[in-house]
């Protein structure tokens, strides 16, 4: 599916004026595509038209707002290249209507309102050239750690919505891909365009993860599960074993984090093999 990444093909990148979403539009423009950018901060998108290189448009768009996503389809069009990267971070919990509503209005909603604005025409379309959809998700929607249940119940929501959508367009040249980062140097991690904040030597920057995306593209995978520079691979798939193994072995769920299960945690994953 890495043949999307071709000249004068369409990309329409959300949450892509910094970050991981901004690596991504670099990543299109060195493949000579016409990339649209969309973001909630105006000032981010002013620097991202300003550094971009290429054909991109800068478009300031709520994507969490479904009324905003008929008027973004009627200026970009239909596009080849479909990127539902868009997401924000907050702290909060029970009783909390803010910070569910704030979480949920762009991380769920984002993706709900990209894929009913878009996946029709993915559906019908009739070239016969390669498509692609990716979804950022997150191993949060995967293991779902406590301390930040809007976050991960967002991000688990994306991840059955992507799955669900593969297996509809199966049959088609589009490829799907759910896109899960690891640790990352972005806006949510104080990456925040124009600062000078350095890198935490344990995260991978945006660059590292569209290379890496590029890479299992191109392998056909659908799961992109990205180490960084503290977990490996390895790690990462001992840790989702494990949370499967609360529903199969009916433990109770989140017993990484119940201290009663914790030595016996540490002890499975110490006996798998990398």
């Amino acid at each position: 599916m890495t043949s999307v990444f071709r000249p004068s093909a369409r990309a329409l990148i959300t949450g892509g004026a910094s970050g991981i979403g901004y690596a991504v539009a670099e990543l299109c423009l060195k493949h000579s595509m016409k990339v649209t950018i969309v973001d909630f901060n105006q000032e981010t998108l002013d620097l991202a038209q300003k550094s971009l290189k290429g054909d991109v448009k800068c478009l300031k768009t709520d994507v969490g707002e479904r009324g905003e996503w008929k008027n973004l389809k009627d200026q970009v069009g239909d596009v080849d290249f479909l990127m539902l990267n868009a997401g924000v971070g907050g702290q909060g919990s029970w009783g909390d209507e803010d910070y569910f509503d704030k979480i949920l209005h762009t991380n769920l909603n984002g993706v709900i309102n990209g894929l009913n604005t878009y996946a029709p025409s993915f559906l019908t379309r009739s070239s016969d050239q390669a498509a692609a959809i990716i979804i950022t998700g997150s191993k949060q929607g995967i293991t779902n750690p406590p301390g930040n249940p809007a976050y991960n119940a967002s991000k688990a929501a994306v991840k059955a919505l992507a799955e669900h959508l593969s297996f509809d367009l199966k049959d088609t040249n589009v490829g799907v891909h759910l896109l899960v980062p690891g640790w990352t140097f972005t806006g949510l991690s104080g990456n925040v365009p124009g600062t000078e904040k350095q890198k935490p030597a344990g995260a991978w920057s945006g660059s590292q993860v569209a290379d890496y995306m590029f890479k299992k593209m191109a392998d056909g995978k659908f799961y992109i599960i990205c180490p960084d520079n503290d977990v490996t691979e390895a790690t990462d798939k001992k840790r989702m074993l494990w949370t499967v193994g609360d529903i199969v072995n009916e433990r109770p769920p989140l017993t990484r984090w119940r201290p009663e299960f914790k030595e016996e945690a540490e002890e499975w994953m110490a006996k798998q093999k990398d």
